[in-house]
């Protein structure tokens, strides 16, 4: 399955999730993304938008001050 990537480095909520959503409508199903931000919330409102899409959190780390998010796309995002 293809990886892809999304920096969202010093961009603030809710432009982490808004650009995450962009660039999951471009995806396949069983793609993965993994978004880095610097945004604190993103910790938190990225898994919440997973959850609400139907999508799958596969790995959220924390290197210096960013956060890489990787997540799974199990369904097409509208």
């Amino acid at each position: 399955m293809p990886h892809f990537e999304l920096d969202a480095r010093r961009l603030l909520c809710p432009m982490p999730v808004i650009k995450t959503q962009n660039m999951a409508k471009k995806l396949n199903h069983g793609d993965t993304l993994t978004i880095i931000a610097t945004d604190p919330g993103a910790q938190h409102d990225l898994p919440s938008w997973c959850r609400i899409n139907g999508h799958q959190l596969i790995d959220c780390i924390h290197k210096d001050d960013e956060i890489h998010i990787t997540l799974q796309l199990v369904k097409d995002s509208e």
